[in-house]
């Protein structure tokens, strides 16, 4: 009898555990799906480097996926909401304005399995080449003249700023609407 109650608690903490990871791995997926990376709105050299970061990863046998790239204050401003004053996890210290992403200057990516699933996990080495893939990735990137967010716990996002603060190009965008409006 108690090896049928062990068993039984052993089961349920583990339909939890597994119903748990598939409801993360659904936002996540949710997510990415939601997501409309406009390449035209990219900057050009971010985007011919984001096309070469693909190539390089896909020969060395990475899926790279681009989950976001340009984002509208808008975009920025319903990212920012999130777990403050809309439901779900905060996913950005940055309100419209203040990321790379508003500039055409960042790109987010995930890694695709075989199976066509969207991994989130930085540890995932999909090649067994006893590197991350993801590390992998970024090391591609940084070669390619992007910044990794890995360096400050933003693990998916690359960035090009080219010398520039986001205080400059505030300043420059705001000359631009001024001269145009």
């Amino acid at each position: 009898m108690k090896s049928f109650f062990f068993f039984t608690c052993l089961l349920a903490i583990f339909s939890a555990f597994f119903l748990f990871n598939i409801d993360q791995n659904r936002e996540q997926q949710a997510m990415a799906e939601d997501v409309v990376s406009t390449d035209e709105e990219l900057h050009p050299h971010v985007k011919e480097q984001k096309d070469t970061l693909i190539e390089r990863a896909d020969d060395i046998g990475i899926d790279v996926v681009i989950t976001e790239g340009y984002r509208s204050h808008d975009r920025q401003d319903d990212l920012y909401a999130q777990g403050r004053t809309e439901s779900g996890d905060i996913v950005t210290n940055a309100e419209a304005g203040e990321s790379y992403h508003n500039y055409g200057l960042a790109i987010d990516f995930a890694i695709e399995n075989s199976d066509g699933e969207i991994i989130w996990d930085i540890e995932y080495d999909g090649t067994e080449s006893g590197e991350s893939d993801w590390l992998e990735v970024a090391a591609i990137g940084e070669d390619l003249g992007f910044e990794w967010g890995g360096h400050w716990n933003d693990y998916p996002h690359l960035q090009m700023d080219f010398g520039l603060s986001i205080e400059e190009l505030q300043e420059a965008k705001q000359q631009l609407d001024n001269e145009s409006g």
